[in-house]
């Protein structure tokens, strides 16, 4: 009995421990290198006329090491609406689709993707900023615009 307790013990401290070192070092990581990877979609929220709606979605986001990203997001309801109240047309039919470039402001919190194609054509070579902040392993981003009012949250694969 005692012993498992002290096994118990020691997970915990280490697991504590890991989970401050992770901190610690996302803290002096780059944001560039913190964003490189694959991303998993794990919720997705926009504020319409002063209502907060959850969508049901589910998505990829990616960056690479040599500066490229894209990002897929489709309704899991193939039914869903396209007027999301946004003043950009993100998507088309219950899927939103880009790729292109990236580049990190640090100081801003921003990331800045350039599209080069899109599923909505109005949107390539457009500059789309995006206002980051990190929570251990999820990343979570939000529209630069002030007259656009969601907030999506990644989480690391």
């Amino acid at each position: 009995m005692r012993a498992t307790r002290f096994a118990i013990l020691i997970t915990y401290l280490l697991l504590s421990e890991s989970n401050c070192a992770f901190s610690l070092l996302a803290a002096r990581t780059p944001v560039r290198q913190q964003l490189i990877g694959a991303w998993r979609l794990v919720s997705d929220e926009e504020t319409v006329n002063g209502k907060l709606t959850k969508l049901d979605q589910t998505g990829i986001l990616t960056y690479t090491s040599d500066g490229h990203m894209s990002v897929q997001i489709m309704d899991k309801d193939p039914n869903a609406s396209d007027n999301s109240g946004n003043p950009v047309q993100y998507g088309a039919k219950g899927y939103e689709g880009y790729f292109g470039t990236f580049d990190v402001n640090e100081a801003a919190h921003s990331v800045t993707h350039h599209v080069q194609g899109a599923l909505v054509r109005s949107l390539i070579g457009k500059d789309l900023t995006r206002i980051y902040t990190f929570s251990g392993k999820q990343l979570i981003l939000k529209s630069s615009r002030p007259d656009e009012s969601w907030r999506i949250v990644w989480e690391h694969y």
